[in-house]
């Protein structure tokens, strides 16, 4: 005990005059930089930096180590479990962190954001969202009789809806499915609806992985597409990613990989 008391003082005493601690744990210190890259992270992320604040920060990083002390004195460091899971802490703090870095080098400009954005709107040039009602039954009889009684107004499409489709969450609302493109939905049932025309009622059902399908057309309307300052903060985020990808497939290209399993 003396000769590591002897070691610390001597440590100590190479230290700059400077080189304060926020408090200490069983004699063990929490140097002041430490606690000011806690709170400067913790600003960074859009905290205040208040004295409320940094009176929070020290109390966690005072219960940090108290609990960190107490694993320590445990030999938890030592068991594999928990050095694994050490080492995949650090490898994915490590991988943030240079991704971070290669968007702050490599940022998405204004330019990338709009040629991306008008190339986006060109391609939804001239497509349609429909407003659409449906009836989902278990055979084709059932759907043909189905729009022979629509037809022929001995039952209202809504009635009929409640009353038969087995699609229970839009049967209950008188098979309304809402506004949307014909791609939402599943190829047979979108070919279908993309030869409709606005109020009309399919003449034959229309069959899918689901089953029998009776369909009504409510509306049509151009899609519309958003502005570019509505749609920015999605396509950067989308842009990010792409870039990302791209940096992941540089590193895996770049690297020399032996698969030993194989």
């Amino acid at each position: 005990m003396k000769r590591i008391a002897a070691v610390a003082l001597a440590c100590s005493l190479t230290l700059p005059v400077w080189a304060k601690d926020i408090a200490s744990v069983n004699g063990q210190g929490i140097p002041q930089a430490k606690f000011d890259q806690f709170v400067s992270m913790l600003v960074s992320q859009g905290a205040q930096d208040t004295p409320q604040l940094r009176t929070q920060v020290k109390q966690e990083m005072i219960n940090r180590l108290v609990a960190v002390q107490a694993a320590e004195k445990a030999g938890l460091q030592k068991d594999p479990a928990v050095q694994q899971e050490t080492e995949l802490a650090t490898q994915s703090i490590l991988v943030r962190a240079l991704m971070a870095k290669y968007l702050k080098d490599n940022p998405v400009s204004e330019a990338d954001l709009k040629k991306e954005y008008d190339t986006l709107k060109a391609e939804q040039a001239g497509r349609k969202e429909y407003k659409l009602r449906h009836i989902l039954v278990k055979d084709e009889a059932k759907a043909k009789d189905l729009i022979k009684s629509i037809k022929a107004k001995k039952t209202s499409f809504e009635s009929a809806a409640k009353k038969e489709s087995i699609d229970t969450g839009s049967g209950k609302n008188g098979g309304e499915l809402g506004w949307g493109p014909a791609t939402n939905y599943v190829p047979e049932f979108a070919q279908a609806v993309e030869s409709m025309k606005k109020g009309e009622l399919s003449t034959q059902p229309v069959q899918t992985q689901f089953g029998w399908h009776v369909i009504q057309v409510e509306d049509v309307r151009p899609v519309t597409f958003p502005s570019f300052n509505e749609a920015k903060p999605q396509l950067q985020e989308m842009m990010r990613q792409q870039k990302l990808a791209g940096y992941q497939q540089s590193l895996m290209k770049d690297a020399k990989i032996e698969d030993s399993a194989k």
